[in-house]
């Protein structure tokens, strides 16, 4: 029985690592924590679970849907924020009870910042 996510992995190219470190970490502001083993990729904290950063040079994350949608607390700030560091915001489609948009990050992999609305 599946119980909940565990984490998430997200493609990378081979010379990303440290591209991937200042967008996720420095302008997202997650925070990186130990890979157990190999020196290529980067993990982060997200709440109580993981997202994964893995060399990939097999996909073409500029066209593909997949993403990571992040919880945020403020949809406004976290606009603001990417905004100010000159991140493209691309508006999505209503879904009901939230607000959303989303950005594509250094290595063209769709992510979305989602707030739920009472």
């Amino acid at each position: 029985m599946i119980l909940s996510i565990h984490h998430t992995q997200v493609g990378i190219p081979s010379d990303g690592v440290d591209a991937c470190r200042r967008f996720y970490c420095g302008i997202l502001g997650l925070q990186e924590i130990p890979r157990p083993f190999g020196p290529n990729g980067l993990w982060v904290q997200v709440g109580d679970r993981s997202v994964h950063f893995g060399i990939d040079t097999t996909s073409d994350r500029k066209s593909s849907k997949a993403h990571v949608a992040y919880e945020v607390s403020d949809l406004t700030q976290m606009r603001r924020q990417l905004s100010a560091a000159g991140i493209l915001i691309e508006e999505c489609p209503l879904m009901p009870g939230h607000e959303r948009f989303q950005i594509r990050d250094p290595f063209g992999n769709q992510v979305e910042f989602i707030r739920r609305i009472v």
